[in-house]
């Protein structure tokens, strides 16, 4: 690293040279902050007083018992566990680092607190956007499957998620047909998560099948949101899932969901607060069971509107808390996770475009790690592929954003600017045609960036229908990843046996032909 004079200012530019002796100048990017350290800190320290003093209810006895024999003040009566500060700041500091995650093939895909920011679409849905019928229905499994295909195929979406809950299929296997059915369509890493006791079981058996591992601790193909139940509260379900990823070493994504004038304080920051508690305490419960395991600083906050009593997404407030739950997170040296990019809209309009990229370019701006929320509608409750095309390139423009600016050469404009004087066209100069491509995101066919002027013939169609020919175009050209036959037929054998269960072999046929 080397220093370039900066007389303007009298100080230095931080700079360094390439291979060729070349100056080229560090990369400046968007930097949003909401809080000063000093208020982090107190955030902090009246999170770790509410730990210690009033606790949090930890309804599964053995981790209880787990966290009394740890030194927790426990009562066994009221299913409350105290923590002590050094309890949480050793659980903190066991959990911190980034987090590679891998493809299913076992290739590196990204990395969470990389500095850059990474998407996968919002779940789980109970509705999909069905425009040419009722305007949300019910999914079903072929619903599930043309997400799955669809998500594969988006570029600047570098996660799958089991993001579309199936309604034709027994509860009990709901969770795991959904990882199934991404397994097969996509080699994406996967966010997922499961709402009953006996699905980690499965799903981790469909990972171990479909990688052909025996563990998943080298290389993490998936992450499973784990919740918290606000106000203060760990469910057995949450506190099974906990011991669970921390066993299995499958990262954790814990998903804090403290809604404001509801369930949670009025106030913007004592909710965030809130949501320090109730994520700290899952950090030590899963740091319990086995230290070191991978654990993502992650959360679904909202506030209450108290007009509609209704939980909006793409509210401003909700934008706040979760963008100072991330610097709680980051000052914590976690990864960090939101639930963005969504929309309270039930339709792709305007609505749904601005609440979109207003929070996906905010939490960019803020230093997000893992945005969960492209393609969802009407308060985290409905999936819409038109909108999931849409995100896909609101995702690469804030992408573009996020990487910043950075100078070429010796000097950030004289350079350029002479070379285009010189050949009385910037268009034709040689940085032009160096730099165009990555300078510039150029979107899709969803986004309209046409002339009225320009001879090519202009789409007169509405953003509505440009998406629907774009998911019909993605899906027609869709190509299935491979996998290898006993892979294959070893997926197949967990998810039969699965069903059978369950209950469930009328669909067993249907499942075994996907």
């Amino acid at each position: 690293m080397a220093d370039r004079l900066d007389y303007k200012r009298g100080g230095v530019i931080p700079s360094r040279i390439d291979p060729e002796g070349r100056w080229i100048m560090e990369r400046h990017s968007p930097n949003l902050k909401l809080l000063t350290e000093s208020v982090i800190g107190e955030i902090i320290d009246e999170a770790m007083g509410l730990l210690e003093k009033t606790g949090v209810t930890v309804e599964e006895t053995e981790t209880l018992e787990l966290l009394a024999d740890m030194g927790a003040d426990t009562d066994r009566g009221g299913h409350v566990a105290r923590f002590k500060r050094h309890m949480v700041e050793r659980a903190v500091t066991s959990a911190g680092g980034t987090l590679d995650l891998y493809d299913m093939t076992g290739g590196k895909r990204f990395a969470l607190g990389d500095g850059q920011i990474h998407f996968n679409p919002g779940s789980a849905a109970l509705f999909i956007l069905d425009l040419d019928g009722p305007a949300m229905r019910k999914p079903v499994i072929d619903d599930v499957v043309r997400f799955s295909k669809l998500v594969h195929t988006l570029e600047n979406v570098e996660a799958a998620s089991t993001g579309v809950i199936p309604s034709d299929v027994p509860e009990e296997v709901s969770d795991s047909i959904r990882l199934f059915i991404s397994c097969m369509f996509t080699d994406k890493p996967v966010v997922t998560g499961t709402f009953t006791t006996g699905g980690f079981k499965v799903m981790l058996e469909l990972l171990l099948a479909r990688t052909g591992e025996d563990s998943l601790r080298d290389k993490p193909v998936a992450v499973f949101d784990v919740c918290p139940t606000s106000p203060l509260r760990w469910s057995a379900l949450g506190c099974h899932d906990l011991r669970q990823c921390a066993q299995n070493a499958v990262p954790a994504q814990l998903i804090s969901m403290p809604l404001a004038g509801a369930l949670a304080p009025m106030s913007l920051i004592a909710s965030v607060v809130q949501h320090t508690v109730e994520t700290l305490s899952g950090i030590v419960i899963h740091q319990a069971w086995t230290p070191g395991s991978p654990i993502i600083w992650g959360g679904s906050p909202a506030v209450f509107d108290m007009r509609h009593s209704t939980s909006p997404m793409g509210a401003v407030e909700t934008l706040l808390i979760d963008l100072a739950d991330t610097e709680v997170g980051r000052h914590l040296g976690l990864p960090t996770q939101a639930y963005l990019g969504m929309s309270d809209s039930k339709f792709l309009d305007a609505q749904a475009g601005m609440e979109s990229a207003m929070t996906m370019l905010a939490a960019s701006a803020g230093s997000v790690d893992f945005v969960s929320g492209p393609g969802m509608l009407n308060f985290e409750s409905c999936q819409s592929l038109e909108k999931l095309v849409l995100d896909n390139e609101i995702c690469g423009m804030v992408r573009r954003f996020k990487r910043g600016l950075a100078g070429e050469g010796d000097t950030l404009g004289t350079d350029a600017i002479l070379e285009g004087l010189a050949e009385e066209s910037f268009l034709t100069a040689e940085q032009t045609l160096k730099l165009y491509r990555s300078e510039c995101c150029y979107p899709g066919k969803v986004i309209d960036r046409k002339s009225l002027m320009d001879e090519s013939p202009i789409d007169p169609g509405s953003l509505l229908d440009r998406a629907r020919a774009e998911v019909a175009d993605r899906l027609e050209s869709y190509e299935r990843p491979e996998i290898p036959a006993d892979r294959l037929n070893d997926m197949r054998s967990v998810m039969a046996a699965a069903l059978d269960a369950a209950g469930a072999g009328a669909i067993k046929k249907k499942v075994s032909e996907l």
